[in-house]
């Protein structure tokens, strides 16, 4: 094990003061891409109840799993948090918190920290780089290929979190889903349609029951989410829907929904599925101007003010999960990858696409403007099946709550493990990754097994599409009766879930 101690002190002018706190950086292991590290803090100040430890990664770290503390990154800068179980740090106390850490190139130790806001100078020697080893130093005796999963092999020095009852409120650290307790959590379900089309058609608002006794048998699948997809136009009560339909109707019916996934200890995701703007270009879904069919990106018109209400109705319970905008696909309507790309996170005039568009940021900024800090799930292009640009575009969340969305079906160009490990697992390695459509239209599951193995393997998430009472050939759908009967295709995700979870 390697250590390198360092005294923080504060910066009040006159007489030298006593160091603020003294932080010990060890490493229990390190391997090539990854290390185990833990931050010893000494209080050496009064006595503090609540503490929260801050410093910037000097070489472009990413945690991807920590304990002893509520850990949260945005870019290089981490913040750790104290655990209801170790807030009292009194004079000369010491707490421990301990990591898992990715990195590339030069492992370099972080040399600057804060206590509770305070900045503190370093004192001491510069940490020298750590170079990269062959092969670790200390077990484990092989280096991992992919970030550990379970808790490391060295045992933390404070207990691990332990994960809450019931829906979580859900956070981001690192590329890992946590709760409010910062346990790691994973997304596991399925999708419920219907709140995207049957309003719009005029047809209600639900596709079947959405009673108690139909979301407790999605819950006895071991399902912990559920995703809904919505309309814009009948949430903002647009006079194209039916008034029994639309804005105060729609708006109840689906609040009742996400109250009836959380009271069964679900975490809801509400989706916008299908938006308004006339598109007739190549895999146009519709000619409608209405929101009838998916459209290739959001419209700057209705999209921005969906997102708003949505989000001040939600803000005060981060329970709920929002993810902005199904399946976005402006590399249909434009000619290069970069139009795409700018075109889905800017918005704005974008090549083909006939109406002005607002892109990934300006829903997110629309999300954050009301105070919501609830996670945000952002979909990649070529309907969510690309992620290849995801972290070059990808918008800046000023809650530093974000988690990249992905869909794969058998008939989807990103359907196999090779372009999964080129393209997915670097968005993996450095933030949370749900899968929020897997599928296939065989009535198997053999497509989505694989899918599921891979993502298992890795720790991630994903959703089945869908709580359904469709042919399953076509939809694909997971169910034949609403009371959790499954199809040929639903038993593989159903033994699945069943099987993960004890």
């Amino acid at each position: 094990m390697a250590s390198t101690a360092f005294a923080l002190m504060g910066t009040a002018s006159g007489a030298a003061a006593a160091p603020a706190c003294t932080v010990e950086h060890s490493v229990a292991g390190q391997w090539s891409g990854g290390y185990q590290g833990a931050l010893t803090v000494t209080n050496n100040s009064a006595a503090l109840d609540g503490w929260s430890l801050g410093f910037d990664f000097p070489a472009g770290q990413v945690v991807s799993q920590g304990w002893g503390g509520k850990w949260s990154q945005s870019a290089a800068s981490v913040t750790v948090t104290n655990e209801s179980w170790n807030a009292s740090l009194g004079t000369g106390a010491k707490v421990t918190a301990g990591f898992i850490a990715s990195w590339t190139g030069t492992n370099t130790a972080p040399t600057a920290f804060t206590l509770n806001g305070t900045p503190c100078v370093t004192t001491g020697p510069t940490p020298t780089p750590t170079p990269t080893p062959t092969t670790p130093t200390t077990p484990p005796t092989t280096p991992p290929t992919t970030p550990p999963t379970t808790p490391p092999t060295t045992p933390p020095t404070e207990p691990p979190p332990t994960p809450v009852t019931g829906a979580p409120e859900l956070g981001v650290v690192g590329n890992k889903f946590v709760d409010q307790n910062g346990a790691v959590r994973r997304l596991l379900g399925v999708n419920r349609s219907g709140g995207e089309f049957m309003c719009v058609q005029g047809y209600g608002i639900w596709d079947g029951p959405v009673d108690d006794a139909s979301i407790k048998a999605i819950a006895d699948w071991k399902a912990n989410t559920v995703r809904i997809p919505l309309n814009e136009e009948c949430w903002l009560g647009l006079d194209n829907i039916k008034p029994e339909y639309r804005g105060t109707n729609y708006i109840n019916a689906v609040k009742d929904l996400v109250t009836k996934v959380i009271a069964h200890g679900m975490t809801p995701v509400v989706e916008l599925h299908w938006t308004y703007g006339q598109y007739t270009g190549n895999s146009a879904g519709c000619a409608d101007v209405h929101a009838s069919c998916q459209k290739p990106m959001p419209n700057a018109q209705y999209t921005p003010a969906f997102w708003t209400s949505v989000a001040n109705t939600f803000k005060n319970d981060k329970r709920v999960v929002f993810d902005l905008f199904n399946e976005p696909y402006p590399d249909r309507a434009t000619s290069t990858a970069t139009q795409a790309w700018t075109c889905w996170r800017d918005g704005g005039t974008c090549p083909g696409i006939g109406y002005e568009v607002a892109g990934m940021q300006d829903l997110l900024d629309a999300v954050r403007a009301t105070g919501a800090k609830n996670l945000v799930l952002v979909p990649g292009i070529a309907y969510s099946n690309d992620l290849s640009q995801w972290l070059t575009y990808r918008p800046t969340d000023s809650a530093a709550n974000l988690a990249a969305a992905w869909h794969v079906y058998n008939f989807n160009t990103c359907a196999n493990e090779t372009c999964w490990n080129d393209t997915l697992a670097p968005v993996a390695a450095q933030v949370p990754l749900l899968a929020g459509e897997i599928g296939e239209n065989t009535c198997g599951h053999a497509f989505i097994d694989r899918v599921m193995k891979w993502f298992d393997d890795r720790g991630l998430s994903y959703l089945g599409w869908t709580w359904n009472t469709w042919n399953c050939n076509s939809g694909p759908a997971l169910i034949s009766s609403y009371d959790g009967t499954p199809t040929a295709f639903g038993i593989g995700l159903r033994d699945h879930l069943r099987a993960l979870t004890p």
